[in-house]
């Protein structure tokens, strides 16, 4: 199990991956505002979880362990954003913010229990299909009914 620190460059990591189709070091720094070596101090921690594959100055690869967990967490975070944005209706930069706070506090079953309540109440779909934050199921509905 990783801290909560570590899952933060990852889903860092996971996003820069979707966006630039590559990962770097100065990249992740840059994104969250942090030095080269807390990042690399973070690489080194992650890859002896088995989370990523990494060599000195070389490319950086999420492991399947390691793409499944930051997405799991970036999903944490979509939740807790629409909450807080339409069913709170806070405004966005706020709750981009105070997502990624709250995010990181809940477990698990707190994050399952507030996805379900947000579907219900943004009518998106019916989770009593056991909906598990673990899974990928449901993310895409939420966006495509919030772009829409």
């Amino acid at each position: 199990m990783v801290s909560k620190a570590l899952e933060e460059y990852l889903k860092t990591m996971y996003v820069l991956k979707k966006q630039n189709g590559k990962i770097r070091v100065t990249d992740i720094a840059e994104k969250m505002n942090c030095t080269k070596p807390s990042v690399n101090k973070a690489i080194n921690n992650l890859k002896e979880n088995g989370l990523l594959n990494y060599e000195s100055y070389g490319a950086i690869e999420l492991t399947e362990e390691g793409e499944n967990l930051a997405k799991k967490v970036l999903e944490a975070y979509d939740i807790v954003y629409v909450f807080l944005k339409e069913v709170l209706n806070l405004e966005e930069e706020d709750a981009k913010k105070e997502a990624e706070k709250v995010k990181s506090a809940i477990s698990d079953k707190t994050a399952n229990q507030l996805a379900k309540y947000v579907h219900k109440e943004l009518g998106l779909s019916n989770l009593d299909c056991d909906y598990d934050i673990g899974k990928e199921k449901c993310r895409c509905c939420v966006r495509r009914t919030l772009t829409k």
